[in-house]
């Protein structure tokens, strides 16, 4: 639940960073200054959020499962792992040709 609540700030804190941006911007212009950077408390909220919705992405994602391609197969034993059944055919048309042999 913590994760969760996490995102959703995280969200609305890079959502009203951009708003702040877009004021500035708007500001700048109505006052005829030359755009060279934004303030820093909208670049801080911008990486705090950021941060913090990347963290709560993370957590609510849950465990993850190990890179490691033979990770499910640990659990088995070898005679269950060799054994391929389903590649098994016993009637197929060769027993037809080669019936007198």
């Amino acid at each position: 639940m913590a994760s969760k609540f996490c995102v959703i700030v995280g969200l609305v804190a890079l959502a009203h960073a951009a708003y702040s941006a877009a004021q500035h911007r708007t500001y700048l212009r109505l006052t005829e200054q030359e755009f060279t950077m934004l303030p820093h408390d909208v670049l801080l909220q911008c990486v705090l959020g950021l941060l913090i919705t990347c963290y709560g992405v993370v957590n609510v994602a849950g465990n993850f499962k190990e890179i490691k391609a033979s990770a499910e197969q640990d659990t088995k034993t070898w005679d269950m792992l060799s054994n391929r059944g389903g590649f098994n055919m016993f009637h197929h048309r060769g027993k037809a040709m080669f019936n007198g042999v």
